[in-house]
């Protein structure tokens, strides 16, 4: 039976049994390929369309297929590019230095890289309030390069996960098309750049500046990560400027990762800055305590550790380490490497102390809160700070001590163990037992409740859920 006859059969016999909705949406715009050697090789129009279709409805294809053939096949979702022939970039740089001598003289034969990163994925990319919207949209750049914002432009910090997306982008479009992908720093891009002015053995760079072309300019996808680097290359940004006109008007995806946004790279042309705006520029910020705890546990997941990290543990890097992915990354290796130093001993809160001491962020923001805190409640009830830090238990210090700890935890959002650290090294539960015990007594207390009610106007709010 003709493949284009049996599979309209089958349409017809499937949209009985679905709502219109799901059958324009899945099965509208499939056909057969084609029957062989026992499998049914379908064409999807998406790569969505493979794991839903294999996920939800095999079984039911599976047996509409059985009705109308009498076998059973196993299916094959595909797309329409995965049907046409691969040939693999290596015997194409054959091809061109037996019929290009030009290429063969000056320049050494250079196979084409992506420079992607396969490690990073959309899939191990942990996504939180403070990264969402930019995981969003590199997500639909890469389901739909050169026409879904373009270019992106992606701004923050360091260690934020700006390069995690932009190899996540390029690996995601690589593994679901036949687009050529190049990944460059602007460094790398700098370096190609001045190579143009080297002379071949005929003693002119004509070579070298095809091998540049070819590369920055026969792509489908260029991201081009630290853009902010070409500050003060005058030249090389003149020509990022000719690259950037002749892939967007080709209709090629541009991605540019920067550690500020296009308005403050005072050093880069206002042409180019002018551009990047052109499609859509979106910042990453640094992850809020929650985020940087699921960061730690991904880690310690994927590390498959032999010795378990207690919460309290994972609490304390969380809200001390800072907001760079990379240190929080770092911060279990070492722990990891101190335990194993120390004769393979438990990981205990007091030994992350001890690992970390000096791997501990002194980020001065973090820090004002809590002391911002101590300072106004010592002044209040006339005692010094280095009292309300000390471990003295006369009641006119553990008092305002377990009023400083209730208004640490209700007026910013540090962890328990990050609290305890900063009121001289305090066990959690102790800050989470003042917490809970002052939490009782504003309920019955009205003095006290008007007591913490002035503070807290002292304190202002400044310091509230700042991260």
């Amino acid at each position: 039976m003709n493949v284009d006859i049996l599979w309209n059969k089958f349409l017809t016999q499937i949209k009985s049994e679905l709502t219109s909705l799901a059958f324009d949406t899945w099965f509208n715009d499939t056909k057969l390929h084609k029957l062989d050697n026992g499998k049914a090789y379908i064409i999807v129009p998406m790569q969505i369309h493979k794991k839903h279709l294999a996920d939800k409805y095999s079984a039911l294809i599976t047996e509409k297929l059985n009705d109308i053939t009498g076998t059973n096949f196993e299916l094959e979702f595909i797309l329409e590019a995965e049907i046409k022939k691969d040939i693999s970039e290596s015997i194409v740089q054959d091809i061109v230095m037996s019929e290009n001598p030009k290429t063969q003289t000056g320049v050494p034969p250079n196979p084409f890289q992506t420079n992607l990163n396969k490690k990073y994925s959309f899939d191990n990319f942990i996504v939180g309030n403070s990264n969402k919207f930019a995981h969003a949209a590199a997500l639909s750049v890469a389901e739909n390069p050169g026409n879904m914002y373009n270019p992106l432009f992606i701004y923050g910090n360091s260690g934020l996960g700006k390069t995690h997306l932009m190899h996540a982008i390029g690996n995601y479009i690589i593994e679901n098309s036949n687009r050529k992908v190049l990944y460059v720093t602007s460094d790398q891009f700098i370096q190609d750049f001045i190579g143009i002015n080297k002379r071949d053995d005929k003693g002119t760079n004509f070579n070298y500046i095809d091998f540049f072309k070819n590369k920055y300019r026969n792509v489908d996808v260029l991201i081009i990560d630290d853009i902010q680097f070409l500050g003060g290359a005058t030249q090389t940004q003149q020509e990022f400027f000719h690259t950037f006109n002749t892939l967007y008007n080709d209709s090629k995806q541009i991605i540019i990762s920067s550690d500020r946004s296009p308005d403050d790279l005072k050093l880069l042309e206002d042409r180019l800055r002018t551009r990047f705006c052109w499609g859509l520029t979106v910042n990453i910020f640094p992850p809020d305590f929650s985020l940087r705890t699921e960061i730690i546990k991904k880690k310690i997941s994927a590390g498959n550790f032999e010795k378990e990290i207690p919460e309290d543990v994972i609490e304390y890097i969380a809200s001390n380490i800072g907001t760079d992915v990379r240190q929080l990354e770092g911060s279990i290796t070492r722990l990891i490497a101190y335990s194993a130093m120390m004769g393979g001993v438990g990981i205990t809160l007091d030994l992350a102390i001890e690992a970390l001491k000096d791997f501990i962020s002194k980020g001065i923001s973090e820090k004002n809160n809590i002391h911002r805190i101590q300072k106004i409640v010592s002044e209040y009830f006339q005692i010094t700070v280095e009292d309300i830090r000390s471990k003295k238990r006369s009641s006119n210090i553990s008092f305002p001590r377990q009023i400083a700890m209730y208004l640490c935890r209700t007026m910013t959002s540090e962890s328990f163990p990050k609290i305890g650290t900063e009121f001289g090294g305090k066990d959690h539960s102790t800050v989470m037992h003042s917490v809970e015990k002052i939490d009782q007594e504003i309920k019955v207390n009205s003095d006290l409740a008007k007591i913490i009610e002035k503070l807290k106007n002292d304190i202002g709010e400044g310091v509230v859920n700042n991260p």
